[in-house]
């Protein structure tokens, strides 16, 4: 019963599919203003983005990548934190999803591995272990790549955020300097080196091009990697720009707000480190104290 359940259920679904990909659904209204949007984008100067790996994609894994690009798009699944995140990775889109599809497909090839080693092992055969052995495993793996990408861009969003307040320090001291609000901002990344003073930088480069402020640019360039700091930048900035003095105070007091909070983090996780640290003893002190009165004790009980 649990047999013919499952065949009928598998036959469905690839007839589901196949009807699916003969009459493919019409794009929703999400799409389609999306569309509109992104053609709108392309007629005028596109943003620089700094690309730290340059992956050569095989045919298969571009193929895949736009298809699920296409499928999230015409449901109008935007993912803005996942974009965000692949955004300050520097890594595309469609890369992501198709290492998310390929991942899934391969969790699938547990169905025939298991359906040949359990009757080697001498166990009871049945159909139902594999398959949903398979499946288990299969969306395990397709949710495998939103955790890699979640620890990759909190550190690098850490890092970001450190060098956005190196960046608000060396702009106060341009300003007190004499410099004005867009020479100081362009003067400050100039100095700074790695890969977040470059992705400031661009973002500050092509503000001229596309005829934007610079604040405003930094703003553009929060939203994209999803870093607070920048947004309110970007507002105070907007605020006060006439006003130089009171910019250098308020870009002053950020900076020393966010090294505080770097500096409580810090601490924090060092708290955590010194707990686990002082758990891991307390076990091991445990483990030692019953290996010593493991043999008094069974020797007590006769054993």
């Amino acid at each position: 019963m649990t047999e013919a359940l499952l065949a009928g259920a598998i036959a469905g679904l690839g007839v589901f599919l196949l009807i699916r990909a003969l009459f493919p659904a019409r794009a929703g209204l999400a799409a389609r203003l999306s569309a509109m949007d992104a053609v709108r984008q392309g007629n005028g100067v596109s943003r620089v983005s700094l690309i730290t790996n340059d992956e050569k994609e095989s045919a298969l894994r571009k193929a895949v990548g736009e298809a699920a690009a296409r499928f999230y798009a015409a449901r109008g699944w935007e993912l803005r934190s996942i974009r965000a995140d692949l955004a300050l990775l520097g890594r595309s889109f469609e890369g992501f999803l198709a290492t998310k599809c390929l991942l899934g497909a391969s969790g699938l090839l547990a169905a025939p591995i298991l359906a040949a080693w359990i009757p080697l092992m001498g166990w009871d055969f049945q159909l139902a272990v594999p398959l949903w052995s398979a499946l288990l495993i299969a969306a395990l793996f397709f949710m495998l790549p939103d955790v890699q990408i979640k620890r990759d861009a909190a550190a690098r969003r850490r890092d970001f955020r450190h060098a956005v307040g190196a960046f608000l320090d060396l702009v106060a001291m341009n300003l007190a300097g004499g410099r004005g609000v867009p020479e100081a901002l362009m003067m400050a990344s100039s100095l700074g080196e790695g890969w977040a003073m470059a992705r400031i930088r661009d973002a500050l480069a092509g503000a001229r091009i596309i005829g934007i402020t610079p604040w405003q640019a930094l703003g553009q360039l929060g939203e994209e990697v999803d870093v607070d700091e920048l947004r309110d930048l970007s507002s105070a900035l907007g605020l006060v720009a006439d006003d130089g003095a009171k910019v250098r105070q308020s870009l002053a007091a950020r900076a020393e707000t966010m090294r505080r909070r770097e500096l409580a983090e810090v601490e924090g996780q060092a708290g955590e480190r010194s707990q686990s640290m002082l758990v891991a003893q307390l076990l091991l002190c445990a483990g030692f104290l019953l290996f010593l009165a493991f043999p008094a004790a069974m020797k007590m009980l006769g054993a």
